[in-house]
C-alpha cells in the first residue's frame, strides 16, 4: 500500500506539471516533468525519513505548537501596531517578522520538547509503556538453586519475567562446590549443573548481574539491597532470608510456600494409608511420610513400625516449615 502511494504521488505530480506548462510549451511542460519528478523524490524521502526517525506524537506537539506561535506572534503585532510610534514605525517591516519567528519558534521547541507532558495530546497518542518497563527481575539466591525446583518451575512456564543471579551468588556457589566436605561439594555442583540447565533453555531467560555491594558482607543481605535496586523480587526457600527481605521492603517468592500451598488439602475424618518408618516425639507416637513430603503423625502408632497402616485424619498443623497431619489409627 505505500508503494502504490509512492507511485500515485509520482505520477500525479509529473502530470500536473505536465498539464499546467503544455500551454506555453513542449519544452516547458518536458522540464516541468523533469522538474516535478525530482522534487517528489525529494519529498518522498524527506517524509518517510521523518516517518521513521521522528515519532506522530512529537511531530504534531510540534506543528501544533509553530501554529499557537504564530497566533501569538499575530496578537503581540496587533497590539505593536496600537502603540507604534513614529521612530519605531520606520523598523515596522523587520519588527513584525521577528516577533512572528520568535514566537512561533519558541512555542515549537517548547511542544516538542515537553511533549510527553502535554496531557491532551494522550487522547490522540496513547503513552505506550515500553516493554522493558513491564519486565520484572526475578533474583535468585544460593538455597533455591541447589534446591533445584525452580529449573522445574521455569519449565512450566508460571514464572514471567528475567531471572538474575547474581556473581556473588555464582561466587557462593563455586565456593561450596569446592569445599572439601563431599556433601558440601556435591550440593555446590549440582546448583552449578541446575544453572547450567536453565541457561540452555530457551524458554527461560536468565541474566548474570555484576552488581555487588562491597560494603556488604553477608550475601542475605546483598540479596536484599539487590532486590532494592532493581526493584525486583527474591525468591528463595530460605526461612530466615524470607522474613528479612519482608521486613526491608523487598517482595519475596517462598519456594516452600508454593510447594505447600501446591499439596492436596486434607480434612478432618479422612482416611489415607501410609508406611511408618519411625518413631515420634511423644510416647507411642510414629511417623510417617505422604509422597510429596507431608507429615503424618499416628497416635499409638508405634507398634506398627515398618509397616503399612490404614489411618484417619483428626488434625492438620500449617507451619511455614510445611504441614504436618495429625492421624490416629483405623
Amino acid at each position: 500500500m505505500i508503494i502504490l502511494f509512492r507511485i500515485v504521488f509520482f505520477v500525479s505530480s509529473v502530470i500536473l506539471a505536465v498539464l499546467y506548462f503544455i500551454g506555453v510549451s513542449v519544452k516547458a511542460s518536458i522540464v516541468a516533468a523533469v522538474a516535478a519528478a525530482v522534487i517528489s523524490l525529494l519529498v518522498i524521502i524527506i517524509v518517510e525519513y521523518i516517518s521513521h526517525t521522528v515519532s506522530a506524537r512529537f511531530l504534531v506537539a510540534s506543528i501544533i505548537g509553530l501554529l499557537l506561535g504564530f497566533a501569538l506572534g499575530h496578537l503581540m503585532n496587533l497590539a505593536f501596531d496600537s502603540f507604534v510610534e513614529p521612530p519605531i514605525s520606520e523598523y515596522v517591516y523587520i519588527i513584525k517578522p521577528l516577533i512572528y519567528h520568535l514566537t512561533a519558534f519558541s512555542l515549537m521547541m517548547l511542544f516538542a520538547i515537553n511533549n510527553e507532558e502535554i496531557a491532551f495530546l494522550d487522547r490522540i497518542f496513547p503513552v505506550k509503556l515500553d516493554a522493558e518497563t513491564e519486565i520484572t527481575y526475578k533474583i535468585l539466591d544460593t538455597s533455591v538453586i541447589i534446591d533445584g525446583r525452580i529449573a522445574d518451575l521455569c519449565d512450566t512456564g508460571f514464572l514471567e519475567g528475567i531471572l538474575v543471579i547474581p556473581n556473588f551468588v555464582l561466587h557462593e556457589l563455586q565456593m561450596i562446590a569446592d569445599s572439601a566436605d563431599s556433601i558440601k561439594r556435591n550440593r555446590g555442583r549440582r546448583g552449578l549443573d541446575i544453572l547450567n540447565k536453565m541457561q540452555k533453555d530457551q524458554s527461560v531467560k536468565v541474566k548474570i548481574s555484576d552488581m555487588d555491594f562491597p560494603e556488604i558482607h553477608e550475601v542475605d543481605a546483598k540479596l536484599v539491597k539487590l532486590g532494592k535496586v532493581m526493584n525486583g523480587k527474591v525468591i528463595t526457600n530460605d526461612f530466615n532470608l524470607n522474613k528479612v527481605a519482608e521486613f526491608q521492603g523487598v517482595t519475596v517468592l517462598n519456594i516452600n510456600q508454593l510447594s505447600n500451598a501446591l499439596k492436596p488439602v486434607v480434612l478432618p475424618g479422612e482416611e489415607m494409608s501410609v508406611t511408618l518408618i519411625k518413631e515420634g516425639k511423644d510416647q507411642n507416637q510414629a511417623i510417617g511420610y505422604l509422597d510429596d513430603g507431608t507429615m503424618v503423625v499416628v497416635e499409638n502408632g508405634r507398634r506398627r513400625l515398618n509397616e503399612l497402616a490404614d489411618v484417619t485424619v483428626t488434625s492438620v498443623l500449617q507451619t511455614t516449615a510445611g504441614r504436618m497431619i495429625f492421624t490416629k489409627l483405623k
